[in-house]
């Protein structure tokens, strides 16, 4: 699965025991992908001592202030940029 530039995408909302990447407070909420990295091996099992492949999409991903913060006194404009792996995304209607 891949995701191109503009495509709202929403962070996946499973448990994970252990190392990850994926701030907690972005689970379940939906950004728009920024830009698409290159392949990288994956960190979460490269802690543990595996070789991280198969490689995964790094994305940037913007997410609207106000979607992760609803009480944010901030301008409407005001966006948080991301770095997610591929795995943690899906794709967001």
């Amino acid at each position: 699965m891949s995701y191109v530039v503009g495509e709202r995408v929403r962070v996946s909302d499973r448990a994970h025991e252990g190392h990850h990447r994926t701030p907690a407070y972005l689970k379940g909420k939906a950004g728009v992908v920024e830009r698409a990295h290159a392949a990288f091996a994956n960190p979460e099992t490269r802690a543990y001592g595996s070789d991280g492949l198969p490689a995964r999409v790094l994305y940037l991903v913007a997410f609207e202030q106000r979607e992760l913060w609803p009480e944010y006194a901030g301008s409407d404009a005001d966006r948080i940029y991301v770095d997610l792996f591929e795995h943690w995304l899906e794709r967001a209607a």
